[in-house]
């Protein structure tokens, strides 16, 4: 796993072809048990990595999209899985949390719900109020450029999609975006998303 820019934070990802960007995992090591969001699944050296880490508690899957090797890992290592409380209905594994807007889903875990994606309700987190993760909306295919999700990957309201990233604003100290598509931001963060929004709708 690549080190990220907190010491308890780290990263791995698969080069996707057909896209050219790299899908991302990501890890957060905290007493109390380790949180993977989005996880993809392990390589070996993944693997014993993550055990010397300490393993995983949680797994946070954004979107019913981001599923990637959530199941697998979680029967591996023991973990609970967390989904995003819309899709609870029609969600492909089974859950042991539904996650909501506004929820303190573990201490310095902030939850907020994204629409107008490719699904209801995506979960983003924000950790510490400096760090965000999210799953599909927000990625970023060219380093140094956000975007949103493109209508032909799914995008169903980018009105919507860009009202609900706006609330990330007020996050005067947010820093890093760590993006589950893509290239990741680890400085200027909210001045970057700020100025992504600025001319959408």
């Amino acid at each position: 796993m690549k080190r990220l820019h907190r010491p308890d934070l780290f990263c791995w990802s698969t080069f996707v072809e057909r896209l050219d960007i790299d899908f991302n995992g990501f890890a957060w090591v905290r007493e109390g048990g380790n949180v993977l969001v989005d996880p993809l699944p392990l390589s070996e050296h993944d693997r014993k990595h993550l055990r010397q880490l300490g393993g995983a508690a949680w797994i946070v899957v954004t979107n019913s999209s981001h599923v990637r090797g959530a199941k697998e890992i979680a029967a591996e290592f023991g973990c609970r899985i967390a989904g995003p409380s819309a899709e609870r209905e029609t969600f492909p594994i089974s859950c042991d949390r539904w996650l909501k807007e506004g929820e303190d889903f573990l201490p310095g875990l902030r939850v907020h719900e994204l629409e107008g994606s490719k699904t209801p309700g995506e979960l983003a987190v924000v950790l510490d109020d400096t760090t965000l993760i999210s799953g599909d909306l927000l990625r970023s295919h060219r380093a140094g450029e956000l975007m949103l999700l493109k209508p032909e990957q799914g995008l169903k309201d980018p009105g919507r999609a860009a009202a609900s990233l706006r609330r990330l604003l007020s996050y005067e100290r947010l820093q890093a975006l760590l993006l589950g598509d893509g290239w990741c931001v680890f400085r200027d963060g909210r001045k970057q998303l700020e100025e992504f929004l600025s001319p959408l709708n």
